[in-house]
């Protein structure tokens, strides 16, 4: 059974990962939304924008494990574990209508954005970064038995996976001219978005977690 101390020393390591979380994303948001504007790069933005919003799920994880310390049993856990969720939950729907319009819009106007060499040295570095944080994120969930947690690990992760596709369309534009694969990344995220913000809202973000 784990100990109260054992608990603890979890929480705050779970609460440093937030941190680092909160501030990765606030320098990385404000980086790629001030060179998308430049660049007129919609892949770009909406990897700026999805930034904002992992520093928001950030945010409303670091109550969520700050308060945990104020709970008196696992119902009470649980409870704030649903309340986290389902506000993770609203922050993917945002997000996913966001880039969805955004990229719409520039592939129905057929917006042609610069070649941008910081945009893709900063989706290289965040690749890694957002690889590290979501599988650190994911073995403390499953530790503390936190479903918001692992539903925050998966926006991590997900932010992972959108810095590829941020990487491969702004890549394919200045390599080969082809500006229409940047919207496109941009636009091929946003099912994955939906998908887990209705889990995430239903309470479905832990499939293995114990409370």
């Amino acid at each position: 059974m784990e100990s109260t101390a054992d608990r603890h020393a979890g929480l705050r390591h779970a609460l440093r990962l937030e941190y680092l979380t909160v501030g990765w994303n606030l320098v990385e948001g404000l980086v790629a939304v001030s060179v998308a504007l430049r660049a007129g790069s919609v892949a770009l933005f909406g990897f700026g924008v999805d930034s904002f919003v992992e520093l928001a799920s950030g945010a409303i994880l670091i109550w969520r494990l700050r308060a945990d310390a104020g709970a008196r049993d696992d119902h009470g856990r649980l409870h704030l574990d649903l309340r986290a969720l389902r506000l993770v939950g609203m922050s993917f729907f945002l997000l996913a209508a966001y880039v969805a319009f955004d990229a719409s819009q520039a592939l129905w106007r057929a917006e042609r954005p610069d070649p941008t060499l910081l945009g893709i040295g900063l989706t290289t570095v965040s690749i890694v970064v957002m690889l590290w944080l979501g599988r650190a994120k994911r073995r403390m969930a499953v530790e503390l038995g936190s479903r918001a947690l692992l539903a925050d690990a998966f926006q991590t992760t997900a932010c992972f996976w959108l810095s590829i596709f941020t990487l491969a369309g702004i890549g394919a534009n200045g390599a080969f001219g082809l500006w229409w694969a940047d919207p496109a990344a941009a636009l091929g995220m946003t099912v994955l978005f939906v998908r887990e913000g209705v889990e995430a809202w239903r309470g479905e973000g832990c499939g293995s977690c114990g409370h």
